[in-house]
């Protein structure tokens, strides 16, 4: 069985309105965390996403449905991963509760 890796970055989301924690599975977005409110005053962050591409929720919608017939979601299979800790931490504790 392949390993996958789970990346993350700071991307716009919905034509730019709002940057997000996006969670990526070898490259393909599969979901995100939203930032608390004020994000879009930090200078910093704005940056760092303006570095990544713009999502739409088209995009997730997409990414979900080949990552299921895939058999690679994380969040409903068990996918072997580089770098588990890397997952979001509601994901994890969906996983973690599975195990027990």
């Amino acid at each position: 069985m392949a390993k996958y890796k789970i990346d993350k970055q700071f991307c716009w989301f919905r034509k730019k309105s709002i940057i997000v924690h996006m969670y990526f599975i070898n490259g393909k977005p599969f979901t995100f965390d939203e930032l608390p409110d004020g994000h879009l005053d930090d200078l910093e962050l704005r940056n760092k996403a303006d570095k990544n591409i713009c999502f739409e929720d088209e995009d997730l919608y997409q990414n979900y449905f080949y990552l299921i017939e895939e058999q690679i979601h994380p969040a409903f299979f068990e996918v072997e991963l580089e770098n588990p800790e890397e997952l979001p931490d509601e994901l994890n504790a969906t996983i973690d509760e599975e195990v027990d």
